[in-house]
């Protein structure tokens, strides 16, 4: 996939990215694939079958990564956001997944299904949306007139010296295997990869459930898409072949006198997330639609809306939705408050983390996947405990 010129090149990069996720948004809406609910049959029902389609997603990921990145076909250690960064701020992980885990139950959903509520009609979701976009910004943009952030405010004092710095990646092959980093990679994603994929198939409810099998599978093989895609979007500029990131950091050298030039960062290899990307799409909007701030989070975030939108007319099960009750809202407002900051100071969502973040195999990806599950769990718990005390 190489091209002569940036613009077809960052083009083609963008709309293929609104394709594939136009793909994922349709199938989890088909599928009802969702992470808060795998939590919720688990620890209310005992169903493990979306657990076990969160997971099936997470080891095609994981297995994925592990061959395309042995064939030289992708780049999973250069990214953005950087999973497999050397510093391992496990406390920011920790914390953030927990605030996440919390706030996506107490608003019926994480940032990928509040997408899909969207595209199939749920205005409450558009207030969500609205509240983690302008959280994510801020934690990550200063204040207008200001030099500060929200994470610089009120979390980097206290838990960036926390941060273990580490001697490697924090993948686990890097980890593991220093010696021989190529090796491990391959060794502890083929493990651990095959070790997922038999505990998902090892339930007959779960192989006889299309629906959990297609999703996972669907879910999965998107994020993989987008990795090589990323990975391999190139152009030729002057007979030198470069990634576009490489192109945007020798911009002055290359880009025409009168051409913008786009942020660097947003143009690494990367998968699917969405907590920074609605932040993203807050700042793209407010800049009165400057096209040189799409990114493939903002492209990801409209394709997955579209694709669900798509399958909710097809199937005819787009209905408008709206607060049920005052506790109703103030608990899907306090819930994308603490997606916002938690999404963000974890680097990462369900998805973002969860899956994409895993098929790294970044201890901090594994690390904000258990404390989500976890924060979400708990939560569960003390709603059912209240509504007992409630009925009683």
């Amino acid at each position: 996939m190489t091209y002569v010129d940036f613009a077809s090149a960052h083009s083609f990069f963008l709309w293929s990215t609104f394709a594939i996720a136009m793909i994922l948004g349709a199938v989890v809406n088909k599928t009802n694939f969702c992470t808060m609910g795998a939590v919720s049959d688990w620890v209310n029902m005992g169903d493990t079958g979306r657990m076990r389609a969160w997971i099936l997603a997470i080891a095609v990921g994981v297995l994925g990564v592990t061959g395309l990145e042995a064939a030289g076909l992708i780049n999973v250690t250069s990214t953005f956001p950087p999973y497999r960064q050397n510093s391992l701020p496990w406390l920011e992980y920790t914390l953030g997944g927990v605030l996440f885990g919390i706030g996506m139950t107490l608003a019926s959903g994480c940032g990928n299904k509040t997408l899909i509520r969207i595209g199939g009609g749920n205005l409450k979701s558009i207030m969500v949306l609205l509240v983690i976009a302008l959280i994510a910004y801020f934690m990550i943009n200063p204040f207008p007139g200001s030099d500060k952030t929200l994470y610089s405010t009120l979390f980097y004092p206290w838990t960036n010296p926390t941060a273990i710095a580490l001697s490697t990646n924090q993948d686990l092959g890097a980890m593991l295997f220093s010696d021989n980093v190529a090796t491990g990679r391959m060794l502890a994603g083929g493990v651990i990869g095959i070790l997922l994929l038999a505990w998902v198939l090892k339930s007959a409810d779960f192989r006889s459930n299309f629906d959990n099998v297609l999703g996972g599978l669907v879910v999965g093989l998107a994020v993989l898409a987008a990795w090589y895609l990323t990975s391999n979007v190139m152009i030729n500029a002057d007979g030198e072949v470069m990634s576009l990131q490489a192109y945007v950091q020798s911009w002055d050298f290359y880009a025409p006198a009168d051409a913008v030039r786009p942020d660097v960062a947003p143009l690494a290899s990367q998968s699917f997330t969405f907590i920074n990307p609605m932040g993203q799409t807050l700042g793209y909007a407010a800049s009165g639609f400057d096209r040189t701030l799409l990114t493939f989070g903002i492209m990801a975030l409209a394709g997955v809306i579209a694709g669900s939108l798509l399958w909710s007319l097809v199937s005819r099960s787009f209905r408008i939705e709206w607060f049920a009750s005052a506790s109703d809202f103030v608990n899907h407002l306090a819930g994308a408050i603490l997606m916002g900051f938690g999404g963000v100071l974890a680097m990462g969502c369900t998805v973002g983390q969860g899956i994409t973040g895993f098929s790294t195999l970044a201890l901090g990806s594994i690390l904000t996947f258990v404390a989500i599950v976890i924060g979400s769990a708990a939560t569960m718990k003390v709603q059912y405990i209240l509504m007992m005390r409630a009925e009683g």
